[in-house]
């Protein structure tokens, strides 16, 4: 029950978090992160949504993680993509809706909180190994398959959506830059230290 608890707590805050960090960051209107401008450019160059995108891009990678990582595909995905779209959609739309940011320098402590704030969340809700992000299970699964540490494959699958986002002509700013070569480290960094605090605390309990 107590690890059941654990890993709820981590899953939910670690979303939050996320949903709170892209958030931030589009209100800093300095460049959303490399899948965020995609969805965006996708959603201004096509049509529909950008949620609408969030769910056709993330069935696709559903799709293409299982193949990578030769397994069943991972359905449970779509809950988390449903539960982010919808605190997204909290944070602009009721919490931050007209929200003009005009100092350089309060944009760019907004953007840096934004960022770290991700990937926070990730390394949080990783944590939880329940329902991930495709975008993260894509991360996981390109490590599988390569042995490459989690900052390369994060940073390599960032700098591919970087360019895709740049074809369709999608927000790409300096929070897009920063996003594509300093998410992965960020999070392998919060990973590992959460990683160690589980650990030294589940060695504590069954100590006691």
């Amino acid at each position: 029950m107590t690890e059941w608890y654990f890993r709820s707590l981590y899953y939910t805050i670690g979303l939050s978090c996320i949903s709170f960090g892209v958030s931030l960051m589009v209100i800093s209107n300095l460049g959303v992160g490399p899948w965020d401008a995609l969805f965006v450019g996708l959603a201004g160059t096509i049509g529909l949504s950008v949620g609408s995108w969030i769910l056709i891009v993330g069935s696709l990678l559903i799709i293409l993680n299982g193949r990578l990582l030769r397994r069943r595909m991972d359905f449970t995905a779509f809950i988390t993509i449903l539960i982010l779209g919808v605190l997204i959609d909290f944070w602009l739309m009721y919490v931050f809706p007209g929200v003009l940011l005009t100092v350089l320098i309060v944009r760019l402590i907004i953007l840096c909180l934004g960022i770290t704030l991700i990937a926070l969340g990730v390394a949080l809700y990783l944590q939880a190994d329940f329902a991930k992000n495709p975008i993260d299970n894509l991360m996981l699964a390109v490590q599988y398959r390569t042995g490459k540490s989690l900052t390369f494959c994060k940073t390599a699958i960032e700098l591919t959506a970087l360019i895709l986002a740049l074809l369709i002509g999608g927000p790409i700013g300096l929070g897009t830059v920063l996003v594509a070569f300093f998410i992965g480290p960020l999070i392998n960094l919060f990973y590992t230290s959460i990683s160690k605090w589980k650990f030294q605390k589940r060695t504590k309990i069954l100590n006691s």
